[in-house]
């Protein structure tokens, strides 16, 4: 992305994260998907690109808040193209055949997302840990397509549970010792369904 007159970073949503992975907080940014409720976090490049600061590695840009980017549709389509072949992959890592069910074609979408230059670490005067990328979404992305081929190639991938609240079903890693966790967020979803449930108890008495 170079400057451009366009929306700055601040003006973006906030990004829900805590599903255990980085492919999976990726993967929420489709948030109710399946419904007729589904709502796209990430229309345009400022929202992108504004994920990519909260969730990954490299940080607020420079000046904080205020870098402004060019619109790249083609950069956002690919984007929702890299999570939507994650998304199957992930899926279908649950079914019989596993991963090696999945087509050729998702498959190859990650591995080219994750064979792009991924942040690179540097310290600073202070002795602070920078992550720094020439471009830091392509970066980002990266991390997540290698994120999301660590997770389906290993066991950790019968981890993934998908959330007991019908209205979320977000993806989330299970890394509870008992692995019997079922809310994405207990903050959220678990205290929905906990009030749902006092409600109808309430109800029948």
């Amino acid at each position: 992305m170079t400057a451009a007159t366009a929306p700055v970073v601040a003006a973006a949503p906030r990004f829900r994260t805590g599903a255990g992975r980085l492919c999976l907080d990726f993967l929420r940014t489709l948030r109710y998907r399946g419904t007729l409720d589904a709502i796209e976090e990430l229309p345009d490049s400022a929202a992108l690109l504004a994920w990519v600061v909260q969730c990954g590695p490299c940080g607020p840009c420079d000046p904080p808040d205020s870098q402004p980017v060019s619109d790249d549709p083609a950069q956002v389509r690919d984007a929702h193209s890299l999570r939507e072949a994650v998304y199957e992959l992930v899926t279908i890592g649950h079914s019989v055949g596993g991963v090696a069910s999945s087509s050729f074609l998702v498959r190859e979408l990650v591995n080219r997302a994750a064979k792009n230059p991924t942040p690179i670490p540097r310290v600073d005067a202070s002795g602070a840990l920078l992550w720094t990328a020439s471009d830091v979404v392509s970066a980002t992305l990266s991390l997540v397509a290698r994120d999301a081929i660590d997770l389906v190639t290993s066991s950790a991938v019968n981890r993934v549970r998908e959330c007991a609240d019908e209205s979320c079903s977000a993806l989330f890693s299970d890394n509870s010792r008992p692995g019997n966790r079922r809310w994405c967020s207990m903050e959220t979803c678990g205290n929905r369904a906990k009030k749902s449930s006092l409600r109808s108890r309430s109800a029948g008495h």
